[in-house]
Protein backbone atom coordinates (compact mmCIF):
# COMPACT_ATOMS: atom_id res chain seq x y z
CA UNK A 1 0.00 0.00 0.00
CA UNK A 2 2.75 2.21 1.06
CA UNK A 3 4.35 2.15 -2.38
CA UNK A 4 0.97 2.68 -3.73
CA UNK A 5 0.46 5.17 -2.64
CA UNK A 6 3.65 6.87 -3.60
CA UNK A 7 3.34 6.14 -7.04
CA UNK A 8 0.04 8.51 -6.72
CA UNK A 9 1.73 10.93 -4.83
CA UNK A 10 4.34 11.39 -7.14
CA UNK A 11 1.97 11.34 -10.48
CA UNK A 12 -0.06 14.27 -8.36
CA UNK A 13 3.45 16.02 -7.32
CA UNK A 14 4.62 15.45 -11.40
CA UNK A 15 1.16 16.64 -12.99
CA UNK A 16 1.16 20.11 -10.69
CA UNK A 17 4.90 20.70 -12.18
CA UNK A 18 4.38 20.24 -15.93
CA UNK A 19 0.97 22.44 -15.34
CA UNK A 20 2.71 25.56 -13.23
CA UNK A 21 5.21 24.73 -15.48
CA UNK A 22 3.72 25.41 -18.41
CA UNK A 23 1.83 28.41 -17.22
CA UNK A 24 5.72 30.10 -15.82
CA UNK A 25 7.38 29.08 -19.50
CA UNK A 26 3.97 30.35 -21.02
CA UNK A 27 4.00 34.14 -19.85
CA UNK A 28 7.52 33.96 -19.79
CA UNK A 29 7.82 33.57 -23.63
CA UNK A 30 5.18 35.51 -23.70
CA UNK A 31 6.55 38.68 -22.13
CA UNK A 32 9.87 38.35 -24.20
CA UNK A 33 8.28 38.47 -27.27
CA UNK A 34 5.90 41.78 -26.04
CA UNK A 35 8.99 43.46 -25.11
CA UNK A 36 10.25 42.62 -28.50
CA UNK A 37 7.55 43.08 -30.80
CA UNK A 38 7.05 47.01 -29.04
CA UNK A 39 6.74 49.80 -31.47
CA UNK A 40 6.20 53.62 -31.00
CA UNK A 41 2.45 54.02 -30.36
CA UNK A 42 0.34 55.77 -33.69
CA UNK A 43 -0.51 58.30 -31.75
CA UNK A 44 1.57 59.11 -29.62
CA UNK A 45 1.11 59.43 -25.36
CA UNK A 46 2.67 60.57 -23.03
CA UNK A 47 4.82 58.26 -20.51
CA UNK A 48 3.95 55.18 -23.29
CA UNK A 49 7.19 53.72 -24.43
CA UNK A 50 5.42 51.47 -27.16
CA UNK A 51 2.47 49.54 -28.00
CA UNK A 52 1.66 45.73 -29.26
CA UNK A 53 -1.57 44.89 -31.41
CA UNK A 54 -2.84 41.34 -31.87
CA UNK A 55 -5.55 39.54 -32.54
CA UNK A 56 -6.55 35.93 -30.82
CA UNK A 57 -9.42 33.95 -30.33
CA UNK A 58 -11.93 36.54 -32.47
CA UNK A 59 -10.95 39.79 -30.77
CA UNK A 60 -8.48 42.61 -31.42
CA UNK A 61 -6.04 43.34 -28.11
CA UNK A 62 -3.60 46.72 -27.61
CA UNK A 63 -1.05 46.20 -25.06
CA UNK A 64 0.86 49.57 -24.17
CA UNK A 65 4.23 49.53 -22.10
CA UNK A 66 5.31 52.85 -20.07
CA UNK A 67 8.49 54.01 -19.86
CA UNK A 68 8.75 53.67 -16.39
CA UNK A 69 4.71 53.83 -15.10
CA UNK A 70 1.45 55.28 -16.35
CA UNK A 71 0.57 58.56 -14.11
CA UNK A 72 -2.22 56.67 -11.53
CA UNK A 73 -2.23 53.22 -9.94
CA UNK A 74 -4.96 51.36 -11.72
CA UNK A 75 -7.27 50.01 -9.62
CA UNK A 76 -6.59 46.10 -10.79
CA UNK A 77 -2.93 44.68 -11.60
CA UNK A 78 -2.32 41.84 -12.35
CA UNK A 79 1.05 39.51 -10.82
CA UNK A 80 2.75 37.05 -12.21
CA UNK A 81 4.66 34.96 -9.87
CA UNK A 82 2.66 31.85 -8.58
CA UNK A 83 3.21 30.10 -11.68
CA UNK A 84 7.23 30.70 -10.49
CA UNK A 85 6.60 29.14 -7.14
CA UNK A 86 4.44 26.82 -7.89
CA UNK A 87 6.76 25.50 -10.29
CA UNK A 88 9.75 25.86 -7.91
CA UNK A 89 8.25 23.76 -5.16
CA UNK A 90 6.35 21.31 -7.20
CA UNK A 91 9.80 20.38 -8.56
CA UNK A 92 11.77 20.47 -5.23
CA UNK A 93 8.78 18.43 -3.62
CA UNK A 94 9.55 15.70 -6.55
CA UNK A 95 13.80 15.88 -6.09
CA UNK A 96 12.87 14.99 -2.14
CA UNK A 97 10.49 12.23 -3.10
CA UNK A 98 12.20 10.61 -5.75
CA UNK A 99 15.96 11.18 -5.46
CA UNK A 100 16.87 12.19 -1.30
CA UNK A 101 13.88 9.84 -0.26
CA UNK A 102 15.03 7.18 -2.99
CA UNK A 103 18.71 7.96 -2.49
CA UNK A 104 19.86 4.39 -2.97
CA UNK A 105 18.50 4.18 -6.39
CA UNK A 106 18.00 6.93 -7.71
CA UNK A 107 20.89 9.21 -6.17
CA UNK A 108 23.98 7.40 -5.26
CA UNK A 109 26.07 5.22 -7.47
CA UNK A 110 28.74 3.46 -5.64
CA UNK A 111 30.65 3.00 -8.82
CA UNK A 112 30.85 6.76 -9.06
CA UNK A 113 31.54 7.87 -5.54
CA UNK A 114 31.24 5.91 -2.05
CA UNK A 115 29.33 8.66 -0.65
CA UNK A 116 26.59 7.89 2.80
CA UNK A 117 22.68 8.95 2.07
CA UNK A 118 23.97 12.35 4.19
CA UNK A 119 26.43 13.50 2.23
CA UNK A 120 24.57 12.90 -1.05
CA UNK A 121 21.87 14.80 0.15
CA UNK A 122 23.93 17.58 1.49
CA UNK A 123 25.83 17.87 -2.22
CA UNK A 124 22.41 18.02 -3.58
CA UNK A 125 21.16 20.81 -1.60
CA UNK A 126 24.39 23.19 -1.37
CA UNK A 127 24.48 22.89 -5.30
CA UNK A 128 20.93 24.22 -5.42
CA UNK A 129 22.09 27.11 -2.70
CA UNK A 130 25.70 27.68 -4.46
CA UNK A 131 24.12 28.00 -7.70
CA UNK A 132 22.22 30.75 -6.75
CA UNK A 133 24.53 33.03 -4.56
CA UNK A 134 27.04 32.61 -7.23
CA UNK A 135 24.74 33.91 -9.76
CA UNK A 136 23.51 36.65 -7.89
CA UNK A 137 27.03 37.65 -6.86
CA UNK A 138 27.91 37.74 -10.00
CA UNK A 139 24.62 39.87 -11.57
CA UNK A 140 25.21 42.45 -9.23
CA UNK A 141 29.55 42.84 -9.46
CA UNK A 142 31.02 44.93 -12.23
CA UNK A 143 30.56 41.39 -14.64
CA UNK A 144 26.68 41.85 -14.41
CA UNK A 145 27.16 44.63 -16.50
CA UNK A 146 28.72 42.67 -19.35
CA UNK A 147 26.01 40.58 -20.90
CA UNK A 148 28.43 38.32 -22.65
CA UNK A 149 30.98 38.10 -20.47
CA UNK A 150 28.36 37.20 -17.70
CA UNK A 151 26.89 34.12 -20.09
CA UNK A 152 30.02 33.00 -20.70
CA UNK A 153 31.36 32.83 -17.24
CA UNK A 154 28.04 31.61 -15.85
CA UNK A 155 28.68 28.62 -18.85
CA UNK A 156 31.59 27.76 -17.85
CA UNK A 157 31.14 27.37 -13.93
CA UNK A 158 28.11 25.50 -15.17
CA UNK A 159 29.98 22.87 -17.01
CA UNK A 160 32.03 22.71 -14.18
CA UNK A 161 29.24 22.15 -12.20
CA UNK A 162 28.31 19.23 -14.11
CA UNK A 163 31.71 17.72 -14.04
CA UNK A 164 31.98 17.71 -10.55
CA UNK A 165 28.27 16.79 -9.71
CA UNK A 166 29.05 13.64 -12.03
CA UNK A 167 32.10 12.64 -10.04
CA UNK A 168 29.94 12.91 -6.70
CA UNK A 169 26.48 11.47 -7.64
CA UNK A 170 25.00 9.38 -10.49
CA UNK A 171 24.72 10.44 -13.61
CA UNK A 172 20.81 10.69 -13.69
CA UNK A 173 20.93 12.37 -10.60
CA UNK A 174 23.70 15.00 -11.59
CA UNK A 175 21.86 16.14 -14.57
CA UNK A 176 18.49 16.52 -12.53
CA UNK A 177 20.39 19.00 -9.65
CA UNK A 178 21.73 20.61 -12.22
CA UNK A 179 18.43 21.49 -14.09
CA UNK A 180 17.20 22.29 -10.82
CA UNK A 181 20.13 24.59 -10.00
CA UNK A 182 18.93 26.64 -12.77
CA UNK A 183 15.35 26.32 -12.13
CA UNK A 184 16.23 27.25 -8.31
CA UNK A 185 18.34 30.70 -9.76
CA UNK A 186 14.94 31.09 -12.09
CA UNK A 187 12.60 30.95 -9.22
CA UNK A 188 14.41 32.90 -7.02
CA UNK A 189 15.12 35.94 -9.86
CA UNK A 190 11.63 36.45 -9.35
CA UNK A 191 10.97 36.14 -5.70
CA UNK A 192 14.57 37.73 -4.64
CA UNK A 193 14.73 40.30 -7.66
CA UNK A 194 11.87 40.92 -10.12
CA UNK A 195 8.91 40.57 -7.82
CA UNK A 196 10.16 42.87 -5.33
CA UNK A 197 11.33 45.34 -7.66
CA UNK A 198 7.53 45.40 -8.83
CA UNK A 199 6.66 46.16 -5.53
CA UNK A 200 8.67 48.60 -5.10
CA UNK A 201 7.59 50.48 -7.90
CA UNK A 202 4.25 49.77 -6.86
CA UNK A 203 4.61 51.46 -3.67
CA UNK A 204 5.93 54.17 -5.13
CA UNK A 205 3.41 55.00 -7.05
CA UNK A 206 1.12 55.23 -4.37
CA UNK A 207 2.83 56.73 -2.02
CA UNK A 208 3.27 59.72 -5.03
CA UNK A 209 6.88 59.31 -4.96
CA UNK A 210 8.77 58.77 -8.76
CA UNK A 211 9.51 54.95 -9.15
CA UNK A 212 12.83 53.97 -9.70
CA UNK A 213 13.30 52.86 -13.09
CA UNK A 214 16.91 51.60 -12.77
CA UNK A 215 14.28 48.51 -10.91
CA UNK A 216 12.31 47.89 -13.80
CA UNK A 217 15.28 47.29 -15.67
CA UNK A 218 17.15 45.24 -13.20
CA UNK A 219 13.66 42.96 -12.82
CA UNK A 220 14.01 42.81 -16.82
CA UNK A 221 17.40 41.67 -16.72
CA UNK A 222 16.61 38.99 -14.56
CA UNK A 223 13.42 38.01 -16.78
CA UNK A 224 16.02 37.84 -20.14
CA UNK A 225 18.29 35.23 -18.21
CA UNK A 226 15.20 33.47 -16.87
CA UNK A 227 14.00 33.00 -20.60
CA UNK A 228 17.24 31.60 -21.99
CA UNK A 229 17.69 28.79 -18.99
CA UNK A 230 14.05 27.99 -20.09
CA UNK A 231 15.26 25.07 -22.87
CA UNK A 232 18.11 23.68 -21.19
CA UNK A 233 15.99 23.02 -18.26
CA UNK A 234 13.01 21.81 -20.15
CA UNK A 235 15.67 19.01 -21.93
CA UNK A 236 16.91 18.06 -17.98
CA UNK A 237 13.14 17.75 -16.73
CA UNK A 238 12.84 14.33 -19.94
CA UNK A 239 16.41 13.54 -19.58
CA UNK A 240 16.07 10.57 -17.56
CA UNK A 241 14.60 9.15 -20.85
CA UNK A 242 17.57 9.40 -22.43
CA UNK A 243 20.22 7.24 -20.80
CA UNK A 244 22.33 8.04 -24.01
CA UNK A 245 23.42 11.81 -23.23
CA UNK A 246 23.33 11.03 -19.30
CA UNK A 247 24.92 7.25 -19.41
CA UNK A 248 27.73 8.50 -21.86
CA UNK A 249 31.57 8.66 -20.17
CA UNK A 250 31.27 12.38 -21.40
CA UNK A 251 28.37 13.08 -19.96
CA UNK A 252 29.12 16.84 -18.66
CA UNK A 253 29.95 17.59 -22.19
CA UNK A 254 27.20 15.88 -23.64
CA UNK A 255 24.80 18.64 -21.12
CA UNK A 256 27.08 21.26 -21.91
CA UNK A 257 26.77 20.94 -26.08
CA UNK A 258 22.89 20.06 -25.22
CA UNK A 259 22.49 23.62 -23.58
CA UNK A 260 24.16 25.45 -25.94
CA UNK A 261 21.51 24.23 -28.15
CA UNK A 262 18.99 25.53 -26.17
CA UNK A 263 20.38 29.08 -25.62
CA UNK A 264 20.80 29.17 -29.71
CA UNK A 265 17.80 28.08 -30.48
CA UNK A 266 16.37 30.89 -27.75
CA UNK A 267 18.35 32.97 -28.99
CA UNK A 268 16.97 32.25 -32.85
CA UNK A 269 13.48 32.98 -31.63
CA UNK A 270 14.27 36.12 -29.46
CA UNK A 271 16.02 37.50 -32.74
CA UNK A 272 13.33 37.05 -35.00
CA UNK A 273 10.80 38.24 -31.91
CA UNK A 274 12.97 41.42 -32.49
CA UNK A 275 12.37 41.74 -36.33
CA UNK A 276 15.30 39.75 -37.52
CA UNK A 277 13.58 36.85 -39.71
CA UNK A 278 16.22 35.30 -41.54
CA UNK A 279 16.26 36.74 -44.91
CA UNK A 280 17.86 40.67 -46.55
CA UNK A 281 19.70 43.06 -44.84
CA UNK A 282 18.29 41.44 -41.32
CA UNK A 283 19.52 37.56 -41.88
CA UNK A 284 22.81 37.73 -40.94
CA UNK A 285 22.70 38.08 -37.01
CA UNK A 286 20.39 35.12 -36.67
CA UNK A 287 20.48 32.95 -40.01
CA UNK A 288 23.36 30.40 -38.59
CA UNK A 289 21.92 29.93 -35.18
CA UNK A 290 19.17 27.27 -36.14
CA UNK A 291 21.27 25.35 -38.72
CA UNK A 292 24.03 25.63 -35.91
CA UNK A 293 22.13 24.09 -33.24
CA UNK A 294 20.33 21.30 -35.89
CA UNK A 295 24.20 20.01 -36.97
CA UNK A 296 25.31 20.22 -33.21
CA UNK A 297 22.78 17.83 -31.66
CA UNK A 298 23.91 15.43 -35.22
CA UNK A 299 27.37 15.91 -33.62
CA UNK A 300 26.28 14.89 -30.41
CA UNK A 301 24.75 11.88 -31.80
CA UNK A 302 27.91 10.76 -33.57
CA UNK A 303 29.73 11.19 -30.36
CA UNK A 304 27.37 9.52 -28.60
CA UNK A 305 27.26 6.61 -30.56
CA UNK A 306 28.43 2.95 -29.89
CA UNK A 307 32.20 2.30 -30.38
CA UNK A 308 33.16 -1.14 -31.65
CA UNK A 309 31.31 -4.15 -29.62
CA UNK A 310 30.28 -4.79 -27.00
CA UNK A 311 32.17 -7.00 -24.31
CA UNK A 312 35.56 -8.08 -24.85
CA UNK A 313 36.52 -9.74 -28.10
CA UNK A 314 36.32 -13.18 -28.50
CA UNK A 315 34.01 -13.87 -25.55
CA UNK A 316 31.17 -15.94 -25.78
CA UNK A 317 27.98 -16.49 -23.38
CA UNK A 318 25.62 -18.66 -23.11
CA UNK A 319 21.86 -17.89 -22.95
CA UNK A 320 21.51 -19.65 -19.66
CA UNK A 321 24.02 -18.09 -17.93
CA UNK A 322 22.66 -14.66 -19.61
CA UNK A 323 19.07 -15.95 -17.89
CA UNK A 324 21.06 -16.14 -14.51
CA UNK A 325 22.39 -12.79 -14.73
CA UNK A 326 18.92 -11.29 -15.42
CA UNK A 327 16.90 -12.74 -12.76
CA UNK A 328 19.29 -11.75 -10.30
CA UNK A 329 20.12 -8.04 -11.57
CA UNK A 330 17.42 -7.35 -13.87
CA UNK A 331 14.00 -8.80 -12.65
CA UNK A 332 14.08 -7.70 -9.23
CA UNK A 333 12.42 -4.33 -10.91
CA UNK A 334 11.83 -5.43 -14.12
CA UNK A 335 9.14 -7.93 -13.19
CA UNK A 336 5.59 -8.58 -13.50
CA UNK A 337 5.77 -9.28 -10.21
CA UNK A 338 8.48 -6.65 -8.70
CA UNK A 339 10.96 -7.78 -5.82
CA UNK A 340 12.48 -4.74 -5.35
CA UNK A 341 11.19 -3.05 -2.37
CA UNK A 342 9.45 -0.06 -3.58
CA UNK A 343 8.09 -1.05 -6.89
CA UNK A 344 4.64 -2.13 -7.84
CA UNK A 345 4.96 -2.25 -11.43
CA UNK A 346 7.86 -2.53 -13.90
CA UNK A 347 9.75 0.41 -14.82
CA UNK A 348 8.67 1.44 -18.19
CA UNK A 349 6.50 -1.43 -18.98
CA UNK A 350 9.91 -3.34 -19.58
CA UNK A 351 9.25 -6.94 -18.10
CA UNK A 352 12.20 -9.66 -18.40
CA UNK A 353 10.55 -12.84 -16.57
CA UNK A 354 10.75 -15.31 -19.85
CA UNK A 355 13.20 -16.23 -22.64
CA UNK A 356 10.89 -14.09 -24.69
CA UNK A 357 11.04 -11.29 -22.78
CA UNK A 358 14.93 -11.03 -22.64
CA UNK A 359 15.06 -12.12 -26.36
CA UNK A 360 12.76 -9.40 -27.48
CA UNK A 361 14.31 -6.85 -25.11
CA UNK A 362 18.07 -7.10 -26.04
CA UNK A 363 18.83 -4.14 -27.17
CA UNK A 364 17.55 -2.19 -24.48
CA UNK A 365 19.73 -4.60 -22.12
CA UNK A 366 22.35 -3.69 -24.34
CA UNK A 367 22.15 0.26 -24.19
CA UNK A 368 21.11 0.52 -20.51
CA UNK A 369 23.22 -2.48 -18.48
CA UNK A 370 26.55 -2.59 -21.17
CA UNK A 371 27.00 0.56 -23.46
CA UNK A 372 25.74 3.26 -20.70
CA UNK A 373 25.80 0.76 -17.50
CA UNK A 374 22.86 2.75 -15.77
CA UNK A 375 21.08 -0.04 -14.89
CA UNK A 376 20.70 -1.38 -12.66
CA UNK A 377 19.59 2.38 -10.89
CA UNK A 378 22.60 2.43 -8.23
CA UNK A 379 23.95 -0.82 -9.35
CA UNK A 380 21.52 -2.10 -6.61
CA UNK A 381 21.85 -5.23 -7.53
CA UNK A 382 25.03 -5.55 -7.27
CA UNK A 383 25.52 -6.39 -11.28
CA UNK A 384 29.69 -7.05 -11.68
CA UNK A 385 31.64 -5.89 -15.29
CA UNK A 386 32.13 -9.42 -15.56
CA UNK A 387 28.29 -10.28 -15.94
CA UNK A 388 28.06 -6.76 -18.01
CA UNK A 389 30.69 -8.31 -20.58
CA UNK A 390 28.66 -11.78 -20.28
CA UNK A 391 25.46 -9.67 -21.97
CA UNK A 392 27.34 -7.66 -24.33
CA UNK A 393 29.15 -11.19 -25.59
CA UNK A 394 25.48 -12.74 -26.01
CA UNK A 395 24.23 -9.95 -27.52
CA UNK A 396 26.82 -9.51 -30.04
CA UNK A 397 26.32 -13.15 -30.62
CA UNK A 398 22.84 -12.54 -32.16
CA UNK A 399 20.97 -13.05 -28.59
CA UNK A 400 20.05 -16.49 -29.29
CA UNK A 401 17.83 -18.53 -26.66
Amino acid sequence: MAAHLGEWVNLALRWVHVVTGVAWIGTSFYFNWLNSRLAPPEVPEPGVAGEVWSVHGGGFYRVVKYTVAPGSLPRTLHWFKWEAYATWLSGIALLVLIYYLGAGVYLIDARVAGLGRGAAVAIGLATLVAAWVVYDLLCRSPLGKEPLALAGTLFVLGVALTWGLTRLLSARAAYIHVGAALGTIMAANVFRVIIPSQREMVAAMAEGRPPNATLGRQAALRSLHNNYFTLPVLFVMVSSHYPVTYGHRLNWLVLAGLTLVGVATRHWFNLRNQGWRGRGERARPNAWLLPGAAGAMVALALVTAPRGGDGAAGGTASFADVRLIVARRCAPCHSAVPTFPGFIGAPKGLILDTPDDIHAQRERILTAAVRTRIMPLGNVTGMTEEEREQLGHWIRAGGLK
